[in-house]
């Protein structure tokens, strides 16, 4: 799951990004509305966390253009504001969620999960393919009596590729979505966590394997030797 969090306290900013990482979501993060308009029209976020109070556009000036321009990601307004009216306007003006500063760091996980359940409706705590699962709240990965857990990266790649078996994921899309647009790490490391979970997968005798499509990308498949 990647995320945008815009807030122009670049402390806030940091603690929310490492809060999300370490409970394995990918995040982006920017500092001012212009910036949070820009990422989030042109990238691919499962959810926005977005600040009222900042320069440039404001919160709800973003959501509104977002939501104007067809733009349906669930966004959670995160603000000091804490007056009914502030509430509705932002409840109006498309956002999914509010939460006021200050607040418990639980509590804004727990919102934003429940958000992003709401996004589909409903999903599964488990993705599952030839018998092997993903178990999405505890990350580990499973197939028959024996179960592996992964980091945080390992979780993130198998879970698109999960999501859609037989489909491949390019290196752009796991660089995009997992270590984000601004990210100076060099695309070999995505072959790196790929040779990873090769291993795992095979250490649990699972009877699939990541494919590797030259040039393209990754594709789970069954029966798949390593290449």
């Amino acid at each position: 799951m990647r995320l945008l969090i815009a807030d122009d306290d670049k402390d806030i900013a940091r603690v929310l990004t490492a809060l999300f990482e370490h409970d394995h979501y990918s995040v982006d993060a920017v500092s001012n509305g212009n910036d949070a308009y820009d990422y989030a029209s042109g990238g691919d976020y499962d959810g926005l966390v977005l600040d009222i109070m900042m320069p440039g556009m404001d919160g709800i000036e973003v959501l509104k253009k977002l939501r104007a321009e067809g733009v349906t990601t669930p966004v959670l307004l995160l603000t000091a504001r804490s007056e009914v009216e502030d509430r509705v306007n932002g409840l109006d003006a498309g956002a999914d969620d509010y939460l006021p500063k200050p607040f418990a760091a639980n509590e804004l996980l727990a919102r934003v999960r429940a958000m992003l359940r709401r996004k589909e409706q409903y999903r599964a705590d488990t993705l599952e393919f030839e018998g092997m699962a993903l178990n999405l709240s505890t990350f580990e990965l499973s197939f028959g009596p024996e179960s592996i857990r992964l980091v945080s990266r390992e979780f993130q790649m198998l879970q698109l590729l999960m999501q859609a078996p037989g489909t491949v994921v390019s290196t752009e899309q796991f660089m995009e979505r997992i270590w984000g647009w601004d990210s100076d790490v060099d695309v070999s490391i995505v072959w790196v966590y790929i040779s990873n979970l090769r291993k795992k997968i095979e250490k649990l005798g699972a009877p699939v394997g990541i494919r590797a499509v030259r040039g393209v990308g990754y594709c789970l498949e069954k029966g798949t030797k390593a290449s």
